[in-house]
């Protein structure tokens, strides 16, 4: 017995359920016809081509002066070079390596708390105060104790970005299970599955999508984290470019290294949309596909 099993026999109850006005329907068409003649991704890439392009002009008259921000040309020039010598490509996989690692503990660790305190009073009273208070306190000050109990290596690096990123996974799974529709839990009483039955046909999959967006913010954090991580004594990693840059005021390298942490976080959030792809299409209005 799935959640979407369930979902069609709840449904099947309410559907008697009157429809939706056909005039409402009717007044979005004229709007959908209108944005279909343009391409979606076409619409999408408008805004940051436009700010390109002032950016550019801006350096070109002399209004952003080199020494404040360097220009398009100019960066595009650096990242060349960078490519070139292999340090971005490292760069990149060091800083890769140090993100995944921290998601995966903190991930591991925030989802496991969540359906502890999710799925029984008992751990909702021992675990769930606890994650409210820590989840106010700073992440960046953390790190002089993080430099105390792990060192300067890879640990303290690590350490923070699995802290950072455990307490929205954790809020969003902790919240998707609270929040599983109660007429789907009274639904699969009614065909016959007990507690464990339950738990994984019915209230998981139904914390599944929640659990996506905490996926997400998650990943977004675990750059944020990253970049302070990446102080600690670095000696590779987007983090060290950019620090490494800063000293010698090169404000090209440190657009390049920003715009490959904008592009990494890009990349990996198309990963989970994917994933939402996947799993939620048995959602009634899901609309991702």
């Amino acid at each position: 017995m799935s959640i979407t099993e369930i979902d069609r026999s709840y449904a099947a109850l309410r559907k008697d359920r009157p429809a939706e006005p056909a005039d409402a329907l009717v007044r979005l068409t004229p709007a959908t016809a209108r944005g279909r003649q343009v391409p979606r991704w076409l619409r999408r890439g408008i805004g940051p081509v436009a700010l390109v392009l002032v950016w550019h002009l801006a350096s070109i008259t002399g209004v952003l002066p080199a020494e404040v921000l360097a220009g398009p040309a100019t960066v595009l020039s650096s990242a060349a070079k960078l490519i070139q010598t292999g340090e971005l490509q490292e760069a990149v996989v060091v800083s890769m390596q140090r993100a995944m690692s921290g998601l995966l503990i903190g991930g591991t660790i925030g989802v496991a708390l969540a359906i502890l305190s999710g799925l029984t009073r008992l751990g909702e009273d021992l675990v769930d105060a606890p994650m409210q208070m820590l989840r106010t306190v700073p992440n960046v000050a953390l790190i002089p104790l993080l430099i105390i109990w792990f060192g300067i290596g890879e640990a303290p690096k690590i350490a923070l970005i699995a802290l950072a990123t455990a307490f929205p996974l954790y809020l969003n799974v902790y919240a998707g299970i609270r929040g599983v529709d109660q007429s789907l839990i009274e639904a699969g009483r009614t065909l016959g599955l007990g507690r464990a039955g339950l738990v994984r046909h019915v209230i998981l999959p139904g914390a599944l999508p929640n659990a996506l967006v905490g996926l997400r913010y998650s990943l977004g954090i675990a750059w944020l984290a990253l970049v302070f991580g990446e102080q600690i004594n670095a000696t590779a990693g987007v983090g060290y470019l950019m620090a490494n840059a800063r000293e010698f005021f090169q404000t090209d390298v440190i657009v390049v290294c920003l715009v490959v942490y904008a592009l990494l976080g890009l990349a990996v959030d198309l990963v989970v949309r994917s994933l939402e792809r996947i799993f939620l299409s048995w959602r009634p209005n899901f609309t991702g596909a």
